[in-house]
């Protein structure tokens, strides 16, 4: 196992790994921004390392100094967190070259599943059912058209290397194509400097379902179960939930092994996320791969009671994970809610700025995933995540009940959030029945966003 490990993302997610390496007698060394000097969570690690400016692209965004940072504290490995560099191929080829270990899959795997057509095609070789669409990247307008004749409007456009709802557009009718693929062409480029686009037929009414794997360097794969991660805003989650009541007892047990199989034979090592399209039929297509730790993993881990970032560190250490898919089970029912320094009453505009109070609820299937306490900041220059409530219940319904009692016990003062549209969500029919689908929480709640 390693002795010491840098940390290459900052907040919440600095936070979590940071609670596992302590567990298993790991130092950490963390990397700040000048804006977070001072934060409550550089005190879950070991050494602190100033790296630079508030932008991003200046610290966090910088691979030469966090190599640089990793290399001058003697640390043997870099764990990117999720978001930032996490998915960045040319980083992980970099912390290789320079002899640190990247705690995440190879460079290669990042290559081919970060190019989402690449990654259809290769998926779809190995036996994984692919939503009809482009074989490869469409080139303009015009070939775009020709493809969207081919598979059936109303379709979607989507960035080569996007992720995150950037570079995403939906259509609906032909005139709407040009100005869709121009639109989300120049997002792409901005956002990733990548203007490629593919096309495939939109789902209406579709869930998205996800599956928590783990493979190691010797062929064995598991996967921890799927989650539901519909509800959505402008293709952001924000509740997501395990298993997935939008998986039928029949698909689950169809698609599960094909996954751990496919993933088996692709030779993928680390944790990962294959992302699924649940069909309103109830038949699941692949979507994408994510190479790294979702935000959501910890309903994961509350039905399985496996720490992901620990199994992480142990294969990137080379152990065997030293169980089978036999071994996993998979209890109870979890869910999670983001809370996030936003206003959901005026169009979600983003809330920084000094935390004046924090309560966060405790107790008996409850687990709080945050960075702060009271008295921090919530910087404009990052993502504006409060803490991650995740609640564990014997039922979908015990989590249900647990999870109103949580968000009553949660009390945010000098920013706003979004605790209310939680508790509305709660208290959503849709919901508790487990009827939603992907465009269902903007129809309801968003009208006006």
């Amino acid at each position: 196992m390693f002795r010491r490990i840098l940390i290459a993302n900052r907040g919440e997610v600095a936070a979590r790994v940071a609670r596992t390496c302590a567990h298993l007698g790991i130092e950490t060394v963390a990397v700040a921004s000048t804006a977070d000097k001072g934060q409550a969570w550089l005190s879950a690690v070991d050494r602190v390392v100033v790296i630079g400016p508030p932008r991003a692209s200046e610290s966090y965004l910088d691979a030469d100094a966090l190599i640089e940072v990793g290399r001058h504290t003697g640390c043997a490995a870099v764990h990117p967190g999720w978001g930032f560099l996490s998915e960045n191929e040319h980083f992980a080829a970099r912390c290789e070259q320079a002899g640190l270990t990247f705690i995440g899959p190879s460079s290669t795997h990042m290559r081919t599943m970060g190019d989402k057509s690449l990654a259809r095609a290769t998926m779809g070789a190995l036996g994984m059912p692919l939503i009809p669409g482009s074989k490869e990247p469409v080139a303009n307008v015009e070939q775009a058209r020709v493809v969207a004749e081919e598979v059936g409007y109303p379709v979607l456009l989507k960035a080569v290397a996007g992720g995150g709802g950037r570079g995403m557009r939906a259509v609906d009718t032909p005139e709407q194509l040009a100005s869709a693929f121009e639109e989300a062409s120049a997002e792409a480029t901005a956002s990733f400097g990548d203007g490629r686009m593919y096309l495939e037929r939109r789902i209406v009414g579709g869930r998205h379902v996800e599956v928590q794997i783990l493979a190691d360097a010797y062929g064995n794969v598991v996967h921890l179960g799927e989650r539901e991660c519909s509800l959505q805003r402008r293709h952001q989650k924000v509740l997501e939930e395990a298993p997935a009541p939008g998986l039928s007892v029949e698909e689950r047990a169809r698609i599960l092994p094909i996954v751990t199989d496919v993933v088996r034979r692709s030779g993928y090592r680390n944790a990962g996320t294959v992302e699924m399209l649940v069909d309103q039929s109830g038949k699941a297509y692949f979507m994408e791969m994510n190479t790294r730790l979702q935000v959501e993993h910890p309903v994961s881990e509350a039905i399985t009671g496996l720490d992901l970032v620990e199994w992480q560190l142990r294969v990137a250490a080379n152990e065997p994970l030293g169980f089978s898919q036999d071994d996993i089970s998979v209890q109870g029912h979890a869910i999670e809610c983001r809370i996030n320094a936003e206003d959901p009453d005026n169009g979600f505009r983003p809330s920084p700025g000094l935390v004046t109070a924090l309560r966060l609820p405790e107790g008996e299937g409850i687990r709080v995933d945050t960075a702060l306490a009271s008295g921090d900041r919530i910087s404009p220059h990052y993502d504006s995540m409060v803490a991650k409530i995740i609640v564990h219940g014997k039922d979908r319904d015990d989590a249900i009940a647990r999870m109103r009692e949580a968000l009553a016990g949660t009390t945010v003062e000098g920013v706003i959030t979004n605790v209310g549209l939680h508790q509305r969500i709660l208290d959503w029919e849709a919901f508790t029945s487990g009827n939603y689908d992907t465009t269902s929480l903007e129809s309801e709640f968003m009208k006006e966003a």
